[in-house]
């Protein structure tokens, strides 16, 4: 029990520094609200149309298997750096590793989670 007394303050220390920064924010900051900051403003360029457009579920879904697939292969980099270390026990991991991200990207290629319509 007394090895989370660290952890507790550390928790409390976070809280007590966030609501300081938020709190601080909040009674020191500049309110002003005029016309041009309340407008909708886009990369640059003033946008056209509503701006509160529904994004379809495809563009979320292709964007977690992008960031799933990307993190997998991160993986792969400090294997090769160490794969002569390893041996052939690295090696037959790494392939069981390939293999089940291989399995995973066919999965969702048959669901059709990569066709855009």
């Amino acid at each position: 029990m007394f090895e989370y007394v660290a952890i507790f303050v550390m928790f409390c220390l976070a809280g007590i520094i966030a609501t300081v920064i938020i709190g601080a924010s909040h009674l020191l900051g500049q309110r002003t609200q005029n016309r041009i900051k309340l407008a909708p403003y886009e990369c640059g360029t003033t946008t056209i149309g509503p701006t509160r457009r529904i994004m379809t579920i495809r563009y979320y879904i292709v964007a977690m298997l992008f960031l799933v697939f990307d993190i997998e292969v991160i993986f792969l980099y400090p294997w090769a750096v160490v794969t002569k270390k390893l041996g052939l026990f690295g090696f037959v991991e790494m392939m069981v590793f390939v293999l089940i991200l291989f399995i995973g990207y066919i999965y969702i290629w048959k669901k059709g989670a990569l066709e855009w319509e």
